[in-house]
């Protein structure tokens, strides 16, 4: 068998925009919280298509090499003040799953 790498993918999914001014805010500042962490933007906010459930906003997909990258990054002081914006000025759902390459 071979041995594969584990990642980890951080899925956002804009539900509902609740105050575009907070979330402006959020979307101006994130850029920073990225910086010394190991991250690929896979998608955000491109063309959709939605195929089941209900509709949502837009979506933003994450690659970071491992779990723990991806909480590393999430959980990290820089993000999560800058992630209070985004908790004012929208309702979102988010979630990280590991996958293998």
């Amino acid at each position: 068998m071979k041995d594969f790498k584990m990642e980890a993918f951080v899925v956002f999914t804009r539900e509902e925009t609740t105050d575009p001014e907070e979330l402006a805010t959020y979307s101006s500042g994130v850029g920073p919280s990225f910086d010394g962490h190991d991250v690929t933007f896979l998608a955000a906010y491109g063309a959709m298509e939605h195929l089941e459930g209900p509709p949502v906003e837009g979506a933003v997909i994450l690659r970071f090499p491992t779990m723990q990258a991806a909480r590393d990054w999430y959980h990290s002081p820089a993000y999560q003040t800058i992630a209070a914006h985004r908790f004012a000025g929208s309702r979102y759902r988010a979630f990280v799953i590991e996958g293998r390459r």
